[in-house]
């Protein structure tokens, strides 16, 4: 139980790899609050999964653009559990694919603030809580090599997260520490959606591992940013892509 005792927020946590997150941090002891914006059916089903062996959850809605609705997730948190000690940023997203020619100026502030503002405004909603712990950010292997294509938006704003987590490790030292990861091809929602079942094939006959990455591959690499194992580790962006690429 290497959380034992320790409380989380998971944002974009009713589904993939913010619910397999959730999931992996409270079998691992933490109590854990849920973010979700539209997943309230899997977000309120994380929580009874979790329940169910014993753990602690609760899910609070919230768009995490919005500084009332970050400060009020914060503040549930903090009522239900007493304390703060460990954030996951795994919301965002891709929203569409479209060339820089055919975007709009509106698009493009979308996708970066679904990525890049959520993340900034839940750490400083969180920092006043947090004494000490671990922030961990979800980039992307997009951040690292640009992205496919139409991705700009969304590989640049990774690239920012994972500044940031570099930035961040400096300013909250030694007390806090932060990381982040950078996943490639997991098997979500996300790729099914914007992802060609072509290209899917095409990297599990490429892959070292042969195969694409499922949420819980990533989670256990969260559980180990997040806990103690990971102390001496801070304003890494680790890759974890099936060794798709190297950086």
């Amino acid at each position: 139980m290497k959380l034992q005792g320790k409380t989380a927020i998971v944002t974009g946590g009713g589904r993939d790899i913010g619910r397999a997150c959730a999931v992996k941090l409270a079998s691992e002891g933490a109590n854990v609050a849920i973010n979700y914006f539209a997943s309230s059916a899997g977000a309120e089903e994380t929580v009874k999964q979790i329940e169910a062996a014993g753990g602690k959850a609760i899910a609070v809605q919230g768009d995490l653009n919005k500084p009332e609705d970050v400060d009020a997730l914060v503040a549930a948190t903090v009522q239900a559990f007493g304390s703060l000690d460990i954030l996951v940023n795994n919301s965002g997203g891709l929203v569409a694919r479209k060339t820089i020619a055919e975007m709009t100026l509106e698009h493009w502030q979308t996708v970066m603030d679904l990525n890049l503002t959520s993340t900034f405004l839940m750490i400083k909603a969180c920092l006043p809580h947090m004494e000490s712990g671990a922030i961990v950010n979800l980039a992307s292997q997009a951040g690292r090599d640009g992205g496919g294509p139409g991705a700009i938006p969304y590989a640049t704003s990774k690239g920012a997260v994972m500044t940031m987590t570099r930035g961040l490790a400096k300013e909250l030292g030694p007390n806090i520490r932060v990381n982040a990861l950078c996943p490639g091809m997991i098997d979500t929602d996300f790729h099914n959606i914007h992802t060609a079942d072509a290209a899917r094939r095409g990297l599990e006959a490429t892959a070292p591992v042969k195969r694409q990455g499922i949420p819980e591959d990533t989670a256990n690499l969260v559980l180990f940013l997040a806990s103690d194992d990971s102390g001496f580790l801070t304003g890494t962006n680790v890759d974890i892509n099936g060794g798709m690429l190297f950086s």
